[in-house]
């Protein structure tokens, strides 16, 4: 079973900066993909960055130059370190760990969520 614990949300003002984290059990860090996923009020649930278990990245536009994702597979978790951060970047923000079998199929487990709010 695999279950991730999110942590770090909060308030904070325009510009300002967050880190979340999420801890994960289970032996997934090499067998999943670990990301970060978002979603603010009246809106879909959209993708944020993700790393693989060889340390690759990948972020949306909207993250790029402001938001890093790295993990730490000695502890199993995985970092979101939000810098110059927006009122647009007001969400609750998930966790995912994501694996894609060889026959196509594709398993994808999300944490609780933690609130990110940031006033103008």
């Amino acid at each position: 079973q695999v279950l991730l614990v999110e942590s770090g949300g909060g308030l904070v003002q325009a510009g300002g900066s967050l880190r979340l984290s999420c801890a994960a059990s289970g032996s997934i860090f090499s067998t999943h993909v670990m990301a970060w996923y978002r979603q603010a009020p009246g809106k879909q649930r959209e993708f944020v960055a993700s790393i693989t278990s060889g340390g690759n990245t990948y972020y949306a536009d909207s993250a790029k130059g402001r938001l890093s994702i790295s993990r730490d597979s000695a502890k199993s978790t995985v970092y979101l370190q939000m810098n110059s951060l927006k009122p647009e970047d007001t969400a609750v923000y998930y966790c995912n760990a994501g694996r894609v079998l060889p026959d196509g199929r594709r398993f994808d487990y999300f944490g609780q969520g933690t609130q990110v709010t940031v006033s103008s």
